[in-house]
């Protein structure tokens, strides 16, 4: 066992910050990194220690291991906790931290290069005798192969980057004439974006759920479940909205994906925090997607029902304990769910949002809310980086406590001098298939579908308006004895548009 005192956090953001308390909650020291856009940094204000790292590009900063290992050496941290993101699944990083005598609070270098291939990984789980998706175990970079291919599974199939991940690199083809070119788009942005440009083939899941599982493994072969997650609100690939329990498995498959994962993890002798991804038909039949190595964005929805801290427990798994959780202490209680507050203007096809937030008041008072932030007012969100400024996340007792309790948050909710995603997000929960619990990842593919095939009526239009104005002056009105009539307005104006264009 290594005692660990001092832990450098090679991540900025939210993520930062959610780390930041948890190593204080231990009584443990944190230390952090930040680039010349990251300055005053909500994470720079809260740490021990900050070490400047770069300009702000990513590429000089956050993705630069040796200057991070620097910021380490310097600071005679213990530890280095990656978070998501840059180089959270980078072998070779975690690697010159585990040269350096450091400790990378994550798996071994040789499991993260393993499930860092998705050919690799499905091999291997193949062999496990874990279920994957019919199609390829190798990276396929013939045309003729690739058709081949397609025909003997059957389209609709999926073109995945071999490396890659977040939706990067991935093309659905419907039929053979689309091959060629979704071949060739799929491998340009798989290069462009993991320096990789290999893809391979599976078949498309019809009406396909996204569903998760959280796992914990010791050092000592103890692996265990924290439940599952339902991913499957996503945007172009993009996962922006999580819910725990899935309103859509059964008990019986919900146990039975749990085991599955637990023996994915067992067949790699994984350590630390991971999370088995999996695709799901609609008959509940479901297929190893893939293996992140990593903490989740999403993993604060987990904690609510668990009320088990899964930062913290890698930090106890990291310094060689063994897990103090056994299985039968696992107990899902409530209901919860976690909204991704973006910095982009949702009207706009979701083009980034950057700039001063002239005004920040966060929904986080009152019971079962919790609100993951990296801002604060006054704070410039910069361009160099994800959008993704803070994760509101909710407990209920149950869903329907859940879905209204996010619905108060987000009315709540004010961020202004930016555009943010959430009004995006209040018209999700007024979506009648959402509410229901009967979605697909396909869902906000046809609510976007159904938006564009109505016609703007003058009266909406105006409406709608009124709502967006109403709320930008609310956000930037100095004279707060006006607050409560222009909250009214937002109500009023948002509850007849929602009458007039249901989604």
């Amino acid at each position: 066992m290594r005692k660990i005192k001092k832990i450098l956090i090679a991540n900025r953001g939210e993520i930062a910050v959610r780390i930041i308390r948890a190593v204080r909650e231990m009584s443990l020291s944190p230390v952090v990194v930040y680039s010349d856009a990251d300055k005053v940094s909500l994470h720079v204000r809260l740490a021990d220690e900050a070490y400047y790292i770069g300009k702000s590009q990513s590429s000089e900063s956050y993705l630069v291991g040796e200057k991070i290992i620097q910021a380490a050496i310097k600071a005679n941290v213990d530890a280095i906790h990656p978070g998501y993101g840059f180089l959270a699944e980078n072998a070779e990083f975690a690697k010159m931290v585990e040269d350096e005598g450091i400790i990378f609070i994550g798996p071994e270098p040789a499991v993260i290069t393993k499930m860092g291939s998705k050919t690799k990984s499905r091999e291997i789980m193949k062999s496990a005798g874990v279920p994957v998706v019919p199609g390829t175990t190798k990276s396929l970079k013939d045309i003729s192969e690739i058709n081949a291919t397609a025909k003997e599974i059957g389209f609709p199939v999926l073109l995945k980057a071999s490396a890659g991940g977040g939706g990067k690199g991935m093309r659905k083809v419907e039929k053979g004439e689309e091959l060629k070119k979704a071949f060739e788009r799929a491998t340009s942005e798989a290069a462009s974006s993991f320096g990789n440009p290999d893809v391979y083939i599976e078949k498309y899941i019809e009406e396909p759920h996204h569903i998760e599982i959280q796992i914990l493994s010791d050092n000592f072969g103890n692996t265990i479940s924290l439940g599952e997650r339902e991913c499957s609100v996503q945007r172009r690939y993009q996962k922006i909205l999580e819910e725990t329990p899935s309103p859509f498995i059964s008990d019986d498959i919900r146990k039975k994906m749990e085991d599955i994962a637990i023996k994915a993890a067992k067949a790699v002798n994984y350590r630390n925090a991971g999370t088995v991804e999996f695709i799901v038909d609609k008959d509940q039949n479901f297929y190893f997607l893939e293996m992140n190595t990593r903490l989740q964005v999403e993993h604060p929805i987990t904690e609510m029902v668990t009320g088990i801290d899964i930062v913290k427990e890698q930090i106890r798994i990291a310094s060689g304990e063994k897990l103090n959780i056994k299985q039968s202490d696992v107990q899902s209680r409530g209901s919860s769910m976690e909204c991704r507050i973006y910095a982009e203007d949702p009207f706009n096809d979701f083009s980034p949002s950057p700039g001063k937030i002239i005004e920040y008041v966060s929904p986080s008072g009152g019971i079962g809310i919790r609100d993951d932030s990296g801002v604060y007012e006054g704070f410039d969100v910069p361009i160099f980086y994800d959008p993704l400024i803070s994760k509101l996340v909710v407990w209920g007792r149950d869903r329907e406590e859940a879905i209204n309790r996010m619905k108060r948050a987000l009315y709540e909710y004010r961020i202004a001098g930016i555009k943010t995603s959430i009004p995006y997000f209040l018209q999700i929960f007024e979506n009648e298939e959402f509410i229901s619990g009967n979605y697909t990842t396909n869902l906000i593919e046809r609510i976007e579908s159904v938006e564009k095939k109505i016609p703007e009526d003058q009266e909406f239009v105006a409406l709608f308006a009124s709502g967006i104005r109403s709320m930008e002056q609310n956000g930037n009105n100095s004279d707060h004895s006006h607050e409560g009539e222009n909250s009214g307005s937002n109500w009023k104006n948002y509850n007849r548009m929602k009458t007039m264009r249901r989604i």
